[in-house]
């Protein structure tokens, strides 16, 4: 008899516990980031901090940019406000592992649509059309990238910009890369570097700034077309297509041309017009 007390005591004690457990999960599930749907949850989005006009982290924490505008729009026709939104630095060597991980439900971070990273990501979009081009001090005699043979020539850890300068145009460049743009800039402010390439829609929002205006130029140059596309981990059909939707609704409704005229429209970047969805200029 005391032994099946026990058990009997025992067992009302492991369904009080295992009650407890199932309602503290959902709890946590409702709270954090599945990244799948909206309601009362959080969504992980990866954008870069440092790139004014596109992925800015400001001193009082908030964050601006045309890829923060863009991915908080889209953020809202997947069921999240901007409130459920946790931005995440997403690095350019690190992009790629960040959605394999789960890091991050996608990433929009001045992200170029090309082969071979659509072996490891899938992408949405296309949503911006940006050129590569340099960007140097203002007395600078560097006007064509072929000048560039016998520069310092800086990018970013990760981007593809400058080996494409020393492939295709400046064989003898002297490549230096830094761990972001920032690094970048303030190099060839201090003259440690000659030029800076990568995306002239980057470049012209870092030479916008208050602390660099009149400093730098921009060589007006077209070294590429870069599509601009959404990342979102391998396989992850259904988010792809949702963020379509959006683009396209952003585009059709003008909160694009808007968010394009609010970051770029200081600097006087003239932009390409809205790509069409799934189209890549080469």
């Amino acid at each position: 008899m005391k032994l099946r007390k026990v058990t009997a005591a025992s067992a009302a004690v492991l369904a009080l516990a295992l009650s407890a457990t199932a309602c503290g999960g959902d709890s946590k599930d409702d709270s954090s980031d599945s990244g799948s749907s909206g309601g009362g949850g959080k969504i992980k989005i990866g954008i870069k901090y440092d790139q004014p006009g596109l992925g800015l982290k400001k001193p009082d924490g908030s964050f601006s940019g045309f890829d923060v505008d863009v991915a908080t729009y889209v953020a809202k026709q997947l069921g999240y406000n901007a409130n459920q939104i946790d931005w995440v630095e997403t690095k350019s060597a690190d992009r790629e592992n960040a959605l394999a991980r789960g890091d991050v439900k996608f990433i929009a971070a001045t992200y170029s649509i090309n082969d071979e990273r659509k072996k490891k990501v899938d992408f949405a979009g296309p949503y911006l059309l940006a050129h590569q081009d340099l960007l140097v001090k203002k007395d600078s005699k560097i006007s064509e990238a072929t000048d560039l043979n016998g520069e310092k020539l800086c990018s970013v850890t990760g981007s593809t910009s400058a080996q494409n300068v020393k492939d295709d145009f400046a064989p003898k460049a002297q490549l230096r890369e830094y761990s972001g743009y920032s690094e970048c800039i303030a190099g060839l402010q201090s003259g440690a570097v000659d030029a800076l390439t990568t995306d002239d829609s980057i470049l012209a929002g870092f030479a916008a700034q208050d602390k660099y205006k009149g400093q730098f130029k921009l060589a007006g140059l077209k070294l590429s077309n870069e599509n601009y596309g959404i990342g979102v981990k391998k396989g992850d059909t259904a988010t792809v297509n949702k963020i379509n939707t959006a683009l396209e609704k952003m585009v059709s409704d003008g909160s694009w041309q808007k968010a394009v005229d609010a970051n770029f429209g200081p600097a006087g970047y003239k932009n390409e017009q809205a790509p069409k969805i799934g189209v890549i200029v080469k």
